[in-house]
């Protein structure tokens, strides 16, 4: 280490040069399932809690629906964009 320079800055220096792996997973494959796990759980919650404002609110069957289809309707389009990238392999 040269002199001057703290423990911490030198050794991200020297491991600059290197593949960072955790867990056998390198970066790419860490952000990619932190990003599907993350948002499905994301997703999960967010359909809880469109259940709890239609049962607070008394919506009914049809005001379940609407609630479901109106505020999941941003939801829908990242499960099917997901499906759709699986399918085709991209």
């Amino acid at each position: 280490m040269p002199p001057g320079m703290r423990t911490a800055i030198w050794w991200f220096a020297k491991q600059a040069g290197k593949r960072f792996d955790m867990f056998g997973l390198n970066e790419e494959q860490i952000a990619q399932l932190g990003l599907t796990v993350g948002v499905g759980g994301f997703i999960l919650y967010m359909f809880f809690i469109i259940f709890q404002l239609a049962r607070e609110s008394k919506a009914g069957k049809f005001g379940t629906f609407m609630l479901f289809l109106v505020l999941g309707f941003g939801m829908i389009g990242f499960i099917a964009k997901n499906i759709l990238v699986w399918l085709l392999h991209i």
